[in-house]
């Protein structure tokens, strides 16, 4: 399944790549990938855990979401924000954890317990990108989980089953942290991608009647500007249009200002 998953976000980012041009200048106009602004899309892994349980065991998934930057006027520091709209917090669980949580447990059976929880994450970071590529950048993130399950997990001839436990009654839904994390953007042009490494914090408890249970991640991604070769090559024309015609604009008035003085008794 997970092997679909990344064909399909391969075909995806191939498709936005020839789109995406098209559907900025509908939707945004010229205002997106033109220096203040950029924009692309975001994937990568993370690693979840949930603090104040029996199991330290990490949860691991891939995400796909949409990013923006946001420069600061003409300087290193920006704003980045965005979405996360496919992606997965969570933890491994203890027999003894899932009896906390108050759902069933199957002690007769050789298999694993896992926390998942479907979220949407948007995180609001200030962001400072040095001369040599490398960035750091800290601030809060949010989370709307729409989705939690606890799964188990065992074999049985040969086969992998699963039993799901929805358990999304029981979450704080809402949940809000704090992130730090570094970078490094491949070259400096507008199309260039940027690999990055972020570690976010919970401050609010992900269950209700559980307290110290707070959401902590590792993510490991990489921001790819889309549309932005294009913008560009459009931004340089536009640019080096208004270079001429100012260029023209100074001879004229050099030879009005001629004109005028040849002109004088």
């Amino acid at each position: 399944m997970k092997k679909t998953f990344i064909l399909i976000f391969i075909l995806f980012l191939g498709y936005i790549n020839v789109h995406s041009q098209v559907l900025i200048s509908l939707i945004f106009g010229d205002k997106l990938n033109n220096g203040g602004v950029e924009f692309g899309i975001t994937g990568g892994e993370n690693f979840g855990q949930i603090s104040g349980l029996e199991s330290t065991d990490y949860y691991n998934d891939w995400n796909l979401g949409f990013y923006f930057n946001l420069r600061l006027k003409e300087s290193p520091w920006l704003i980045y924000t965005g979405v996360l709209v496919k992606s997965k917090l969570g933890t491994g669980l203890t027999q003894n954890d899932v009896q906390n949580l108050g759902l069933s447990t199957y002690p007769s059976l050789a298999g694993s317990y896992t926390q998942t929880m479907s979220t949407f994450i948007i995180p609001v970071f200030l962001k400072y990108r040095f001369k040599n590529r490398i960035h750091f950048e800290v601030g809060p993130q949010f989370g709307l989980a729409y989705k939690a399950f606890v799964d188990f997990d065992y074999e049985e001839n040969g086969t992998t089953v699963s039993i799901e436990q929805n358990n999304k009654s029981d979450i704080n839904r809402i949940d809000l942290g704090f992130g730090i994390g570094t970078g490094y953007r491949f070259n400096n042009k507008a199309t260039g991608a940027t690999i990055g490494l972020k570690y976010y914090h919970g401050f609010i408890d992900v269950y209700k009647n559980l307290s110290g249970t707070k959401n902590s991640a590792l993510f490991l991604q990489i921001d790819i500007p889309i549309g932005a070769g294009d913008c560009a090559q459009q931004k340089k024309k536009e640019d080096a249009r208004k270079k001429a015609l100012k260029k023209a604009k100074k001879e004229q008035k050099k030879k009005n200002n001629t004109k005028k003085t040849s002109n004088r008794p």
